[in-house]
């Protein structure tokens, strides 16, 4: 949009946690990405739907797998959050056992991802890192995130985060090079995870007021 002009380009946009580049301070969850080939998550990780359900036969990452993992990463943290919440129950707080279930059924909500989308952000962001290498392509058309010199750029990322690393949602204001300094701000969040920085405490206290301040600099 921004190469060819177009009128519609929004005001500003904001990048939560975002993978733009995971060279940039490797997690646990990058490195496993290197250790594997391509290939080994098509043949481990993808299954289809079964008969009975909509989209039978459809190739699918599992949602149970991708919550699977997530729980994997925080197993204690979990077993003592779900400790909590029986201890909860049985001393009558009923409105702490009610934040903890409200947390876990929107946690717990995991769709199962397209086989074609999962896999090509396997191989594009976590095996080849084409934005950051500058070879990304829409369609045979190479991204430039350099044209960009109208949208305001507000990345964000939470200083306890073990998915994405820090540095690798700011490594988008490297990208977005046409951008001065007025139309850019970066945000960390101190105590927050990875999905933290989406929902809870921090979102509200620190990240959502953060986001409309910067909408609202400049929508005006």
């Amino acid at each position: 949009m921004a190469e060819d002009g177009e009128q519609a380009q929004p005001r500003s946009m904001t990048l939560i946690a975002a993978p733009i580049d995971t060279r940039i301070s490797p997690t646990a969850v990058n490195a496993f990405a290197r250790k594997h080939s391509l290939p080994w998550f098509e043949a481990n990780v993808i299954e289809r739907v079964p008969a009975g359900y909509p989209g039978k036969g459809r190739r699918v990452y599992p949602g149970f797998l991708q919550l699977a993992g997530f729980i994997s990463m925080n197993a204690s943290r979990h077993a003592g959050a779900h400790l909590d919440y029986f201890r909860s129950l049985v001393d009558g707080d009923l409105g702490e056992a009610a934040r903890h279930r409200k947390f876990y059924d929107e946690y717990n909500a995991v769709l199962d991802l397209p086989a074609e989308y999962y896999l090509e952000t396997i191989q594009k962001v976590f095996l080849e890192h084409h934005l950051g290498r500058g070879c990304m392509t829409v369609g045979d058309r190479k991204v430039n995130p350099g044209a960009i010199t109208e949208v305001a750029l507000l990345t964000i990322e939470g200083n306890e985060d073990d998915i994405t690393g820090r540095g690798q949602t700011a490594a988008a204001h490297a990208l977005c090079s046409g951008l001065s300094s007025r139309q850019r701000a970066h945000m960390v969040i101190d105590g927050v995870g990875h999905y933290g920085t989406f929902a809870g405490q921090g979102f509200q206290r620190s990240i959502l007021p953060g986001i409309t301040r910067f909408i609202q600099r400049h929508t005006a």
